[in-house]
């Protein structure tokens, strides 16, 4: 793959090139979830047994819906190409002379995780959602923040939140989520109700575990999350973290088992007490 000389001259230091894409594997461990790789190995282990009894399948004559599971493979690369070029073509790409200051951000937060190379990182428009995400396709991996979220770093002037989402996407990258043979490996696991959405959420700690190492300081700009860009500063991170302790039941279990990130009361808690992981279930 060619490398601009832009992208060459941000690439990080790391301390052991051969290690590939995901940056130094021991601190990956460290801030890994405990939960995340049973959960892994769960998904594949589903997804696994779903393809090999398709393949058994089709070899008995069944051309239904066996040959569209053997698919999966196919749908997913052309999923992971498309939304990559979408970010391309419709967003704003993070440079050194278009949003210096993230750009920065994103160089820091791939330095600190050892990635071979900077991601790429675009603006989109949010329309009201206030959300970013990581991804990757072929050997390019990329962040995306809507601009709803990302006004939170410019113009509402709280750039350590920026950083910390900004270390949150690039941790997805360093954790190895943004893998094609990991979506793969998970794909089948991922309709199933509240499984592959347990992966989902023991990532997101991961992905909170790392913007936290990167910015610790930057973690209460997640109260974006439960009250929009406008209204968060006024917001007590402590108080809704509290609450993962008196809002609980039947239903809030239910809630947050079906979800593909952890809800706000578990996940404000995790990060104000650091001596314990983030509850999954």
């Amino acid at each position: 793959m060619d490398v601009s000389p832009d992208r060459r001259a941000d690439r990080p230091r790391g301390r052991w090139p051969w290690l590939g894409r995901w940056g130094d594997p021991r601190r990956a461990r460290a801030l890994r979830h405990p939960g995340e790789n049973t959960a892994l190995w769960v998904c594949v282990a589903i997804t696994a047994l779903a393809v090999v009894g398709a393949v058994n399948r089709a070899l008995d004559g069944d051309t239904g819906q066996p040959l569209v599971l053997l698919t999966i493979p196919a749908l997913v690369f052309f999923a992971r190409g498309q939304l990559y070029a979408r970010q391309r073509v419709n967003g704003v790409r993070i440079s050194q002379t278009q949003f210096p200051e993230a750009h920065r951000m994103v160089v820091d937060a791939a330095r600190a995780f050892d990635l071979p190379q900077v991601p790429d990182a675009y603006v989109v428009a949010g329309n009201g959602h206030v959300n970013a995400f990581a991804s990757g396709h072929g050997f390019r991996r990329f962040v995306a923040v809507h601009s709803d979220l990302f006004e939170v770093g410019g113009r509402l002037a709280d750039p350590d939140a920026l950083r910390f989402v900004i270390g949150h996407e690039v941790g997805h990258i360093a954790a190895g989520h943004t893998s094609f043979w990991r979506q793969f490996g998970v794909s089948v696991a991922n309709i199933i109700p509240g499984i592959g959405a347990t992966l989902n959420r023991a990532q997101e700690y991961t992905a909170d575990n790392h913007a936290y190492a990167f910015c610790p300081e930057g973690m209460e700009g997640l109260r974006v999350l439960a009250a929009g860009k406008y209204l968060y500063r006024e917001v007590d991170f402590a108080d809704i973290a509290a609450r993962a302790h008196t809002d609980q039941g039947l239903f809030v279990m239910l809630v947050n088992l079906l979800s593909s990130h952890p809800v706000n009361t578990w996940r404000f808690q995790a990060l104000l007490d650091r001596s314990r992981p983030g509850r999954l279930i």
